[in-house]
């Protein structure tokens, strides 16, 4: 398997889970009768998105902790061979690029979440 060819695999599973997760609103609308008192918490939406914003952060920071890691491994591992030497480098820049992301998403959602009103927890 070539990268093109996961690159187009991993486009169809994106494409695919996110209009499905499209759809799914469509579906819970198409209910004829609301029910009354379900005894659910009712949480504001923006508390909702923030959530799932945080669980997203947290993830991508995790993955990006253990590209790191890995690339750690590939560096020691190398032996002196420059090309192996050049691709631990470029995997620890990705890495340490994407816990810059997860940390700037973090402020990013704080602020947003300070400028509506919302509370912070972070």
């Amino acid at each position: 398997m070539n990268i093109q060819s996961v690159i187009q695999k991993a486009k169809r599973v994106f494409y695919a889970s996110s209009s499905t997760l499209l759809l799914v609103p469509a579906v819970a609308v198409a209910q004829f009768e609301v029910p009354g008192d379900t005894g659910l918490n009712s949480t504001p939406i923006w508390e909702l998105i923030n959530n799932l914003m945080l669980w997203l952060l947290l993830l991508v920071g995790f993955i990006a902790v253990i590209g790191f890691a890995i690339s750690g491994v590939l560096y020691l591992t190398a032996a002196g061979d420059e090309d192996r030497i050049g691709q631990a480098k470029r995997a620890m820049i990705a890495s340490i690029i994407g816990v810059i992301v997860a940390l700037l998403g973090l402020v990013i959602l704080s602020a947003v979440n300070t400028f509506y009103g919302g509370e912070t927890r972070f």
